[in-house]
């Protein structure tokens, strides 16, 4: 049971990442992100919400997320975590300082997305878009000395999802508000999901910093047959439930290159750590 949780985090981060994109982009226009993503727990949200312990177990990845604009309502998105690292530290006893069990850990590419998203209505005031995005299984799904080492779930997953924005002012403050709703079908026996959640952003000193609030969760439909332990014995969860809260700041250094640091953490979780993330990238927006 403690080792399906680590891997579940990985779903939330490519939520976070291709999820929140009410306005498309510009013709020939994009943005671009390098970051890095880590994640270190000792306990984690049983499948009745129960915390338990576990052994520390940790994920980092170094990934790039882009976005281009192919015409004015029609985007081409794709995130790439090129790098990706999972361990488990050694095990020892608090009373002889024995190890009990070595540490372990697992480095390759992991799961990666690419999306398609159409600009439905823009009014200036109102943004309504849809996305299509599919996930790619090219992670390694049962790495380590016991198979439950991954970097990817080696399911093929298709998530659509309608995204509604509005920008608006706070005196003189430029600030927007964001919420979306997906249904994310799962194969090779996962159960699929709703997917939904809401962000809003406020800037200051002149629009060079933003303050960005996120709340996303995932339900899941508890339709698959797969179990905790797969048929090639390699161990993910399914049916996995959260609730996330997250804060982002980013900085414009100039027009168009910024630094971004982002806090993220469950409240609420099925089969899911309960530890909290961080993330720190350099992004390049070209408007």
């Amino acid at each position: 049971m403690n080792k399906n949780i680590f891997f579940t985090a990985i779903a939330i981060l490519l939520i976070s990442n291709i999820a929140q994109g009410q306005w498309t982009k510009k013709k020939g226009k994009g943005y671009y992100k390098l970051s890095a993503w880590s994640l270190t727990s000792d306990q984690h949200y049983t499948d009745t919400g129960a915390i338990d312990p576990n052994a520390t177990r940790g994920y980092f990845n170094l990934n790039f997320y882009g976005e281009y604009g192919i015409t004015d309502r029609f985007d081409v998105i794709a995130y790439i975590p090129f790098f990706s690292r999972t361990y488990q530290n050694e095990q020892v006893s608090g009373t002889t300082g024995q190890v009990l069990q070595e540490g372990e850990d697992l480095n390759g590419i992991g799961d990666s997305d690419i999306a398609v998203r159409y600009g439905i209505l823009n009014t200036g005031k109102l943004a309504l878009s849809g996305t299509l995005k599919f996930g790619l299984p090219i992670g390694d799904d049962a790495g380590g000395s016991d198979g439950s080492f991954q970097t990817g779930d080696g399911e093929f997953n298709q998530l659509a999802q309608l995204d509604l924005g509005i920008p608006f002012k706070i005196k003189d403050l430029n600030a927007y508000g964001k919420t979306y709703l997906g249904y994310n079908n799962r194969t090779q026996g996962f159960s699929d999901e709703l997917h939904f959640g809401a962000e809003a952003g406020i800037s200051f000193l002149k629009s060079k910093l933003w303050v960005i609030g996120r709340l996303n969760a995932v339900q899941s439909l508890q339709n698959g047959d797969l179990s905790a332990q797969n048929t090639q014995g390699s161990i993910f969860a399914n049916n996995i439930e959260y609730t996330s809260v997250a804060g982002e700041l980013a900085y414009y250094l100039t027009k168009k290159l910024g630094v971004s640091f982002t806090f993220a953490s469950t409240i609420d979780g099925r089969i899911i750590y309960a530890s909290p993330t961080y993330s720190g990238g350099i992004f390049l927006d070209i408007k």
